[in-house]
C-alpha cells in the first residue's frame, strides 16, 4: 500500500517560502556575492540597495533597509545571514501596517465584495477560492458573473459555484454587468446569502469604458443596498513587477479600490513588488496565493512574508 500513499500537503509556510525562493534566490545570491569580498562601507550598501531595487522593492524600502543594514556596523565584516535577518525585520515592520485578513462582519448580510483586476491576473480564480473558504465556515455565498465579455470568465465561475455549492447568478456573454449585480445582490437578499462575490471586467487597456461600466455596477448595486459594496478587492498578478504600481493608482481612482490580494506569487523573480506597493499606497493586503490549488491562498501575514522573501528558513 505504502506506494500508493499521497505525500502529505506542504504546509502554508513551507509552500510560501518555496513559492519565493525565486525571489530571496536572487537577492541572497547577491548578497552574498557582495558581502563575502570586504568590509561594510558605503558603496557596499549601495549595491545591497540596488540588489533590492532590482527585486522590485522599491527604491524607499531598498533605502531603509540598507540604512538599518548599515547601523553599527561599518568597517565590520558583516554575514549574509546578518544582512538577511535585518532585510527581514525591516521587510515586516513596513508590512505589519498593512497586513489585515478581510473580515465578513456579522452585522453586515449580505456582505458584498467587488472584485476588480486586469484580465489574466488570476480574479476568476481568487474568487473561487473566497468562495471555498467562505463555503468552508459554513457561509451561504453567491457569485455575480459581471465579467460579460468573456464567456470563458462566465464558465469558469459556473464550475467554481459547482465546485464550492455556491449559487450563481450569470448571463449570456455581452450582457450588462450591472444589471447582473443588481440581480444577484436581490437574489441573495432573499435567500438569505451571507457573502456575494461580484466578478467584473478587466480592459484596463480601454481605461474609459473599464471606468463607466465600474462606476455603474457600483451605483446599480447601491439601489439595492447603498452601503454596498462592501470590500473593493483588486487582484494583482506579482509576475507583472513595478506595472502592479500603476493598476493600483487606476483601479483605485476607478473603483475605490479597499484592499489588494496578491497571485502568482510563485513564478517570479519580483515578489519584492508587494513591499514597493505596501510603502506607496498603504492599502491593506488581505491574500497572497502562491499556486494554482484551492487552498494556495492564504490570509497575509508580514512575519511569514518577510522571512520568506530574505531567505530565512
Amino acid at each position: 500500500m505504502t506506494g500508493q500513499e499521497t505525500p502529505p500537503r506542504a504546509s502554508w509556510w513551507q509552500r510560501l517560502s518555496q513559492g519565493l525562493k525565486r525571489t530571496s534566490a536572487s537577492i541572497g545570491a547577491a548578497i552574498t556575492d557582495l558581502v563575502s569580498k570586504r568590509k561594510l562601507d558605503a558603496a557596499m550598501l549601495e549595491e545591497i540597495e540596488e540588489v533590492l531595487i532590482r527585486a522590485d522593492l522599491g527604491v524607499d524600502a531598498a533605502a531603509r533597509i540598507a540604512a538599518a543594514i548599515g547601523q553599527g556596523r561599518y568597517d565590520k565584516a558583516i554575514s549574509a545571514d546578518e544582512v538577511k535577518a535585518v532585510m527581514a525585520a525591516e521587510v515586516e515592520k513596513m508590512l505589519a501596517p498593512v497586513a489585515a485578513p478581510l473580515d465578513v462582519p456579522a452585522n453586515v448580510k449580505p456582505f458584498v465584495v467587488l472584485v476588480v483586476g486586469v484580465n489574466g491576473s488570476g480574479k476568476t480564480t481568487t474568487i473561487g477560492k473566497l468562495a471555498a473558504r467562505y463555503r468552508a465556515e459554513g457561509r451561504k455565498v453567491m457569485l455575480a458573473a459581471g465579467d460579460t465579455f468573456r464567456a470563458a470568465a462566465i464558465d469558469q465561475l459556473k464550475i467554481w459555484a459547482q465546485r464550492t455549492g455556491a449559487a450563481i447568478t450569470a448571463r449570456e456573454p455581452g450582457s450588462d454587468a450591472a444589471g447582473i449585480g443588481f440581480e444577484a445582490l436581490t437574489a441573495a437578499r432573499q435567500q438569505g446569502a451571507d457573502v456575494v462575490i461580484v466578478d467584473t471586467a478587466g480592459r484596463l487597456q480601454n481605461k474609459a469604458n473599464l471606468m463607466s461600466e465600474l462606476e455603474k455596477i457600483v451605483r446599480v448595486m447601491k439601489k439595492v443596498d447603498a452601503s454596498a459594496p462592501h470590500a473593493v478587492l483588486l487582484v494583482l498578478d506579482a509576475t507583472v513587477g513595478q506595472n502592479a504600481l500603476s493598476q493600483v493608482e487606476a483601479f483605485r481612482a476607478t473603483a475605490g479600490v479597499t484592499g489588494l490580494v496578491m497571485t502568482k506569487l510563485d513564478g517570479t523573480a519580483r515578489g519584492g513588488i508587494l513591499v514597493a506597493l505596501a510603502e506607496r499606497f498603504k492599502l491593506p493586503v488581505h491574500m497572497i496565493g502562491v499556486g494554482e490549488g484551492v487552498d494556495d491562498l492564504e490570509p497575509f501575514s508580514a512575519r511569514d512574508f518577510a522571512r520568506a522573501i530574505a531567505g530565512i528558513e
